[in-house]
């Protein structure tokens, strides 16, 4: 095709002028073939706007229609600049469905995009901010956030803005300061990071940012992102920095707690080479024997941690099923922990139903 329209923009391939001169000099595609000393089936690729400008091909063009060299330069580079503008322009009018699977004043909020009412420009400013040729990226099921390619309830809604949140949160925490990381640094931490769990998170929130950045760990904390299942997610950027991002989805603590202790589990686990992402569809991520070995891993760190596991076992064991305001209150105090992350790991192993009455031991978080 030696000539391209879209809506006002439109764009001519130099061929389109060579068949001009063609038709006007009526002579034949073969004949002007031979003089300028390329195959019939190589004009007809030029003449139809197959093939671009060649720098011998200028030459001889030059030559054979007396002009310089210049004006088939320019004819040819305008062709190709008008050319990406209009395949460019396709293409963000095709992505601005995906712009309306995405909650784009999330973004605005944190101030990392220009507010617009524009759809067009809300491709071009995600694109950018999201270091992606095409929105398309972030709905693949292989891309940050690993889902299983198998029909799952795992809509292509969930997997856009799951993408898009783990993307958020390595944007933020790749500028963010850190020491070098330090493992040894990091494992000594833990016991006072653990000890904030009784203060407000007005209190502890800006000394655990400070204390993470010391061992060379950005956290990143996060608002929920409608659609997205995320809950926490690890990812190296070197072997020296690492971001652990947090969703304050549900905003109570023991949540808060638990997942913070998972992600730092991972941390200490050290894989470079994979980004770990916990997130509520977690049976559709795609997994490996490696993976959920990982995500045990984690999981038994952060219960442990948060509470001493034959401390919890004698516990569960004395009171036989019967739990009371009274004794967790007890035992919260006697392991120095707040009495709902007790009653949300009571929860989690069963011994406790989700709509219980003690629910009103645990307590909400607002951290700005």
């Amino acid at each position: 095709m030696n000539k391209i329209e879209y809506e006002e923009l439109i764009t001519f391939h130099p061929g389109y002028y060579i068949k001009d001169y063609i038709d006007d000099q009526g002579i034949t595609q073969e004949e002007l073939a031979k003089r300028l000393q390329i195959t019939p089936k190589y004009m007809s690729e030029l003449v139809n706007g197959k093939i671009n400008l060649t720098e011998e091909l200028v030459q001889k063009l030059a030559t054979v229609f007396g002009t310089s060299t210049t004006m088939w330069l320019n004819l040819n580079q305008r062709y190709i600049e008008k050319k990406i503008e209009i395949e460019n322009r396709k293409a963000i009018e095709e992505e601005c469905h995906l712009v309306k699977q995405l909650d784009y004043k999330f973004w605005v909020d944190l101030g990392l995009v220009k507010s617009t009412r524009d759809t067009t420009e809300k491709v071009r400013e995600l694109r950018c901010y999201f270091k992606v040729a095409s929105l398309h990226v972030l709905s693949q099921r292989d891309f940050l956030v690993q889902y299983r390619t198998s029909v799952s309830e795992v809509k292509d809604i969930n997997i856009i803005n799951a993408n898009a949140w783990v993307q958020t949160a390595i944007n933020i925490g790749s500028i963010m300061d850190v020491e070098p990381y330090d493992e040894s640094k990091l494992s000594s931490s833990i016991a006072e990071i653990r000890s904030m769990t009784n203060d407000n998170p007005k209190d502890f929130y800006p000394r655990l940012k400070e204390l993470l950045s010391k061992c060379g760990v950005a956290l990143v904390l996060l608002p929920n992102l409608k659609n997205c299942g995320v809950n926490g997610a690890v990812k190296w950027l070197n072997k020296e920095k690492v971001v652990l991002a947090l969703n304050d989805r549900r905003k109570y603590a023991d949540t808060f707690w638990f997942a913070l202790f998972h992600e730092l589990g991972h941390v200490l686990q050290k894989r470079i080479k994979v980004t770990l992402v916990s997130d509520k569809y977690k049976e559709e991520l795609e997994t490996n024997d490696l993976i959920q070995k990982l995500e045990k891993e984690a999981d038994l760190f952060s219960r442990n941690t948060l509470i001493p596991e034959n401390e919890y076992l004698e516990f569960v064991k004395e009171n036989k099923g019967k739990f009371t305001a009274n004794s967790i209150n007890e035992f919260a105090k006697k392991i120095d922990i707040l009495p709902g992350i007790v009653v949300g790991r009571l929860q989690q192993d069963h011994y406790l139903n989700y709509q219980t009455t003690l629910n009103n031991l645990k307590i909400k978080y607002v951290i700005s």
